[in-house]
Order: C-alpha cells, then structure tokens, then sequence
C-alpha cells in the first residue's frame, strides 16, 4: 500500500442549512487538496447539522434527509471532491423511497459515491431507522470502514469492522461537552465561545478537561491502539443548535499515538500520512494473532442482559 495523506477537519456548521456547511466543506477541502491531502473527513451530520434534529416531526426530519447518492448534497459533494480531486467524507440525514430515516456518512470522489454507512445507534430523533451492517471498501488502496459517534463507544463494532479488514476506520462525531453521569462532565457556556478572541485560556480549560478532551483521551487512542488502525475521528466546533462543540478532530495512528490535531479555536484542518509499515508494527496486530476465540466465542453471542436506553441531555438548565 502506497502512504496516504488523510485530512480530518472541524467547523461550526449552521443548523439545517446545507448551503451555508457545504460552502465550508468546499473552502476546507480546497485548503487540504493545496496542502497536499489524498482524502479528507468531516463530521457526523456535517452537511445538515445534528442537534436542532432532537425537535424535528418526522415529516420535518423528511423535510432536512436526501436520498442518496441522487440528492442535491450528494451531488454537491461529488462536484467538491472533482473540482479538488480529493476524497470527501461527510455526514447527513437519508432517507429512503420509503420514507425510512438513517444517519449516514458518505465517501465521495470525482466518479462519484464511493461508499455509505447507516449509524448502528442513532439516538437524536425517534424517527430515526438504526442500520444494521459494517462497511468496509477499498480507498486508494487501503481498506476502510466508517463508524458514526456512539458507534464507537461499543467496542465490538471497532474490533468487528477491523477484522472485516479495515485498517482506517472514520469516526465522524458530535460529541463532548454534554451532560453525563461520569464525573466531570458538563456542558461549556456559550458565553466563553463568544468571548474566544478576548479570552481563549478560560475555553481552552473547558475544551480540554474532562467535559472535552480529557474524556476522550480515556477511550479514543485506545480503539486504534487495540485494533492497530488508524482512527480519524472528526468532529465540529463551535455552536451546534444551542450547545457547544469543542472540536479537537485529530488522527490517530496504530500505536495510539495523536499524529495530528485541530488545535485552532475554529474552523481547522489537521494532516497526517498513514503507513502501511505501522499496521504490522504495533501491538494490536500481535494482539489479534494471539487471540483465543475458542474461550469466548459464545459469551460474545449472548444477548444483552438488559437494553441500554440513550437520552440526548437538554441545555435548558445550563
């Protein structure tokens, strides 16, 4: 495999305005096509924006979703990843002939839709349909899967989607700075975005302690540490809806080692070149040869002893 230069990027997206987001996707994936990126990801539902979501009817949530590859925002991005020629990735909500709802992120290039994936754990909106398959496809040479936000915060599905061959797994998110029952979270107040430019240590403090960043350092490098991938997790800045996002995309290669990161407080991309020799270099890959299925193998069937509800926490109380 030849190396590949991958770009993961952050924004502020505006709510339900695909014009406004795809401009920016266009201005940052033409900043990483000059800076030499072979592909370049954006955020779980980038295109449409996520949170103002939790409001939305159905038939407003049909309103907002395209089907694809035949929607506007598809084709848009096809026409962004040709005139660059670089591979996009970005996110939005789909529908289909039968007015079912998923949350997708796609992967584009100049032909065309190269690969789409339908998050397993959708939560922000009831009327959104789970999908219920792993996608693995070649990129330039490399295998390649995508997982979406809480996704990945069920381990199984990283480790199944690495064994189905990916050695690059996408991570679009909108996560952080909410509400939990583990300690230290919280959402940040808008305010400290606001006064960013005047101000930026007291953001800084927030977005990175355990409300942002700290919590993510607990579990991220830990997916592509195990599994020896690289995990090219993205995710937005700045207002989404009425919470705030704090960035911090980054790419993290089979050693769980940070190799690049937005550390810009806005719209930011950061660069790294992914090499093959690492895949077989790091732990991980050990770890799998000597893996002992015979132990475990019916434990991991088993169903769930009780079903996990997730609920999206409200800003009113912030």
């Amino acid at each position: 495999m030849n190396d590949l230069k991958i770009a993961t990027a952050q924004f502020e997206n505006k709510s339900g305005d695909k014009s406004y987001n795809l401009e920016m996707i266009r201005q940052l994936s033409f900043k990483a096509a000059q800076e030499g990126a072979d592909v370049i990801a954006f955020h779980e539902c980038s295109i449409t924006g996520y949170t103002f979501a939790r409001h939305l009817s159905k038939e407003q949530m049909l309103e907002v979703a395209e089907i694809i590859p035949e929607g506007p925002s598809i084709q848009q991005l096809i026409e962004i990843a040709k005139a660059n020629n670089i591979v996009v990735l970005a996110g939005l909500f789909e529908k289909d002939i039968d007015d079912k709802l998923y949350k997708a992120y796609v992967c584009v290039d100049k032909n065309g839709l190269v690969a789409k994936y339908r998050k397993l754990h959708p939560f922000i909106n009831p009327h959104l349909t789970p999908g219920n398959e792993y996608v693995v496809f070649d990129l330039l040479g490399w295998k390649c899967g995508i997982l979406i936000c809480y996704d990945n915060n069920i381990i199984e599905n990283v480790r199944a989607t690495n064994l189905l061959g990916a050695d690059i797994i996408f991570m679009p998110h909108v996560t952080m700075c909410t509400p939990s029952t583990r300690p230290g979270a919280g959402f940040v107040d808008p305010k400290l975005w606001e006064n960013r430019e005047q101000d930026p240590t007291s953001l800084r403090i927030e977005f990175d302690g355990l409300k942002g960043r700290a919590w993510l350092m607990k579990w991220l490098p830990a997916r592509a540490y195990d599994n020896a991938i690289y995990a090219i997790f993205s995710n937005p800045i700045g207002m989404d809806d009425d919470q705030l996002k704090n960035g911090c995309s980054m790419i993290i290669d089979p050693f769980g080692d940070i190799i690049a990161e937005c550390r810009n407080l806005g719209n930011d991309i950061a660069m790294a070149v992914c090499t093959a020799e690492k895949l077989k270099q790091a732990g991980g890959y050990r770890y799998k040869k000597a893996r002992r299925t015979e132990l475990y193998k019916d434990i991991l069937v088993k169903d769930n002893i009780s079903e996990q509800k997730v609920v999206w926490m409200s800003n009113e109380n912030l």
